[in-house]
């Protein structure tokens, strides 16, 4: 079954999800939101916000790259099938990316 971490949504933390893919997707959101570095003891998690200075094209590419490599790493129960951008015109040009990852459940990963 596909799943998807819309970054362009609001959400909440739930302190108790109803099952793994509920608890999986808020993992992958909080470490698409927390800069590389700033967790105090987990200097780890994260993602390398610097590269969203590059132009459009090639910040998505590096973006997507960076997420996914963040996901394997730090989300091992999550399969990453697709990295895509949902934004605005207005998004686009004031530097915002705000990813749409879609993903799996790993097999016998717990």
């Amino acid at each position: 079954m596909i799943y998807t971490v819309d970054m362009t949504q609001p959400s909440t933390i739930n302190f108790a999800p109803m099952n793994k893919a509920e608890e999986v997707a808020q993992n992958i959101r909080t470490i698409l939101t927390t800069p590389l570095g700033s967790s105090p003891l987990a200097r780890d998690i994260g993602i390398d916000y610097s590269i969203i200075d590059e132009p459009g094209p090639i910040a998505e590419a590096r973006t997507a790259a960076e997420v996914t490599t963040a996901i394997v790493m730090q989300e091992p129960r999550a399969q990453v099938v697709q990295v895509s951008f949902n934004g605005t015109l207005s998004d686009a040009l004031t530097g915002h990316l705000k990813p749409v990852i879609k993903f799996s459940l790993a097999e016998g990963v717990e």
